[in-house]
């Protein structure tokens, strides 16, 4: 099943694709509406703690001239980074080159500690899309990126749905990529990630307790392109769905 976090007639609704590709939702009340009568997409998911991959691609690696790490690398974001569907993102003024990144968003079901790797799928509530956008201007380091480079309100556009765990029955073979203003710029597949989703809930609950709700961004193939005020971009994975968001300038 889709699930969503939409607001319709100024309410917040918990709500579930009515079709197949999501034309139509239906709300916890059991209305079903279009979806273009939706007035605002929030992220599928109230985050805990969101976790974000650096270099997790061999490809996006060497694309970046970096040898491809030994251990994951990874950082935290802010809730506030998050926004949804059909969403604006704000270009800093003067920057020079900011770019979208299409990562598989995994999303934690249940309190779990020192999760073996055999079973990590039996944490994961679900799936969606995310497009971590970063102001490379600001970035000291590959490894550890700072605040101004991925933390900044709404620079995290996440959803639009939120797809059961049961409803993926291999995350690890999905054709994820991006197009900017209709073209494509960007394509890869979630099998060529360096750690995988096993290893990374593996990785992560050996070293804290992961809590239903944490959000875990598994890092982006190669396909690195600027993006200005205007641009529409579009991030996608297969049978997750399609993520709609556009730049616009700093006012």
């Amino acid at each position: 099943m889709k699930h969503a976090r939409i607001r319709y007639e100024g309410t917040l609704h918990a709500a579930t694709a009515a079709t197949p590709e999501g034309e139509a939702l239906r709300l916890a009340d059991g209305r079903v509406i279009a979806a273009d009568a939706v007035e605002a997409w929030l992220p599928p998911v109230e985050p805990g703690t969101i976790f974000a991959l650096g270099l997790n691609y061999a490809d996006h690696a060497k694309e970046l001239a970096f040898k491809p790490p030994e251990t994951p690398l990874v950082f935290l974001k802010g809730p506030n980074a998050l926004t949804g569907h059909r969403a604006t993102t704000t270009r800093p003024a003067g920057v020079a080159f900011m770019h979208y990144e299409c990562e598989l968003a995994v999303v934690i079901g249940q309190t779990a500690r020192d999760v073996p790797r055999a079973r990590a799928y039996e944490v994961v509530a679900g799936y969606s899309v995310a497009n971590d956008y970063a102001i490379r201007d600001y970035l000291e380091n590959y490894y550890r990126p700072n605040l101004r480079v991925k933390n900044r309100d709404g620079a995290t556009p996440l959803g639009p749905w939120l797809v059961d765990a049961a409803d993926v029955p291999n995350p690890m073979d999905l054709r994820l990529r991006t197009l900017v203003n209709g073209t494509e710029t960007q394509s890869g597949s979630t099998r060529d990630m360096i750690f995988d989703v096993p290893h990374l809930i593996a990785y992560l609950s050996s070293l804290m307790t992961l809590s239903p709700g944490d959000v875990i961004l598994t890092g982006t193939p190669d396909g690195l392109a600027d993006v200005r005020p205007g641009d529409q971009v579009v991030t996608e994975i297969e049978g997750i769905g399609r993520l709609d968001n556009t730049i616009v300038g700093d006012r």
